[in-house]
């Protein structure tokens, strides 16, 4: 279903192997929390997507726990930004800003990480939603900021 629905807007996309079950519990378990089933479904089809422009609307299942760990352990964060354990961050923009679920309360909702600002606000509905903005945008590094 992903692999398709990506396709579909985006023909050149490369997805890489899907993620083992175990890979899955590892990182849950590194995470200390459940990752989305749509998440989940979707890694099970492939290990993350890239598009063109450098494009990562979704990351590997490596890239989520390793940024997911090191923005929720980093002291210096603590002084900078307000708290990332409520999220869980999968995707990127290319620029610096993160795309994430809240997980504290579980929502479906996909939130966008402002690295400039440190603002997070709304940006789809759920993981289907969101990609379709992003790759309806074509690689545009800001198609979220536009109201």
């Amino acid at each position: 279903m992903w692999r398709e629905l990506v396709s579909d807007i985006l023909p050149e996309a490369r997805f890489a192997p899907a993620v083992t079950p175990e890979s899955i519990e590892r990182a849950q378990e590194a995470l200390g929390s459940a990752l989305p089933a749509d998440l989940i479904a979707l890694l099970e089809e492939t290990n993350g997507i890239r598009g063109r422009y450098g494009m990562r609307p979704i990351w590997t299942i490596e890239d989520i726990l390793t940024v997911n760990i090191d923005f929720r352990m980093r002291p210096d964060f603590d002084e900078l930004y307000m708290p990332f354990d409520p999220l869980l961050f999968f995707g990127d923009n290319g620029s610096g800003d993160q795309f994430a679920f809240i997980c504290k309360p579980k929502r479906p909702d996909v939130f966008v990480w402002d690295h400039e600002t440190d603002g997070r606000w709304w940006v789809a509905n759920n993981l289907e939603d969101y990609l379709v903005r992003y790759l309806r945008a074509g690689g545009s590094d800001d198609w979220y900021k536009r109201r």
